[in-house]
């Protein structure tokens, strides 16, 4: 049975772990190929790996195979190298800039600050995969704004005559395959050769890898802080713990202390999948880039804290500001007689 290096995780998938109103789709509809189904089911024949469907996929439900590999390299090598497979050969071959998310763009940047790194491409403007390049590039220019002292990161792009080894590239989306990935591709076949798809495809794990491989690079660079995409929860908020109730990855959590009502955050759980964004129905949540260190990614924050407000009628607690405090059912009840406890 043919098999691609790109595989579904079905317990990664948020829309697994926790339904939601509006499933996530962003593997889907950001595929430049069109090469996922609604099913998640990966069409070989259209998908050029160029790790897109990965790296927008909040919480791993899209992986490569050979990952576990690229994480020995990143963090044991003295000098890291990665090039795109039309690009010079000379370190660690990757299907393109693509598969770089957020959190491993922090990850390489954060191990910058103690080795060297360089990103070899060919001239992304004439490859199939270029949409797959910028929507990367656009993440990292996007915390580049929010980090403007960063650690440098080389990028080298192939010229286009002279120097590097010149390489044609297929100009027909449909030929994309044959574009060469062969180190990448074998060596994760290699890792995965002699087991079924569908066993692999048994594996889960709750933290994304590249989430792990940002809170271990954080944690060789003593003092460093990066610009962490993180929950902030402003006034408005009504301890209704929707938010908590909803949170795919349980990185919300609601609980009482006291007579007050705490909302608690674990970072390095939140995969910023937005939907306690969306759902706040006071819209007292966003998500805003905080700098944050090792012990704040790996620990919890308490975003809010609040005293319980009961309906002035019936004593029923309520989850809003109104005033005065009453809950739906007395209000419209008898909305002249909040003063009376009944």
């Amino acid at each position: 049975m043919p098999y691609g290096q790109m595989l579904f995780h079905p317990h990664n998938c948020i829309n697994t772990k926790k339904p939601f109103a509006r499933a996530c789709r962003e593997c889907v509809e950001k595929c430049p190929h069109q090469a996922i189904s609604e099913t998640h089911e990966i069409d070989l024949e259209r998908c050029s790996e160029c790790g897109v469907c990965m790296a927008v996929c909040p919480s791993d439900g899209v992986v490569d195979r050979s990952l576990e590999g690229l994480h020995d390299y990143l963090f044991q090598a003295e000098e890291i190298i990665l090039n795109c497979p039309a690009a010079e050969p000379e370190g660690w071959e990757i299907p393109c800039l693509g598969i770089v998310d957020r959190d491993l763009w922090l990850a390489l940047l954060a191990l910058a600050s103690r080795k060297k790194i360089r990103l070899l491409t060919a001239r992304c403007a004439d490859c199939p995969d270029k949409e797959a390049c910028l929507m990367s590039v656009s993440v990292f220019k996007e915390i580049h704004a929010q980090w403007p002292e960063h650690p440098e990161i080389q990028i080298r792009v192939k010229p286009d005559q002279g120097g590097a080894e010149s390489r044609d590239l297929p100009k027909n989306p449909e030929t994309v395959k044959e574009r060469g990935l062969h180190n990448w591709r074998e060596l994760g076949r290699k890792k995965v050769e002699g087991f079924l798809p569908s066993l692999a495809a048994e594996q889960s794990n709750n933290i994304p890898l590249t989430r792990m491989w940002l809170a271990e690079a954080l944690e060789s660079v003593a003092g460093l802080e990066v610009p962490f995409l993180a929950l902030t929860v402003s006034d408005a908020c009504t301890n209704c713990g929707v938010c908590a109730a909803i949170c795919p990855q349980g990185a919300l959590t609601k609980r009482q202390k006291g007579q007050a009502l705490q909302l608690v955050l674990e970072p390095l759980q939140c995969v910023q999948c937005g939907r306690c964004v969306e759902i706040c129905q006071p819209k007292a949540l966003a998500l805003e880039a905080k700098s944050l260190p090792a012990g704040v990614l790996k620990g919890k924050i308490l975003l809010h804290e609040g005293d319980p407000r009961f309906c002035s009628c019936c004593g029923k607690q309520i989850f809003d500001h109104s005033e005065p405090p009453l809950c739906m059912a007395c209000a419209t009840r008898d909305p002249d007689r909040h003063d009376i406890l009944l």
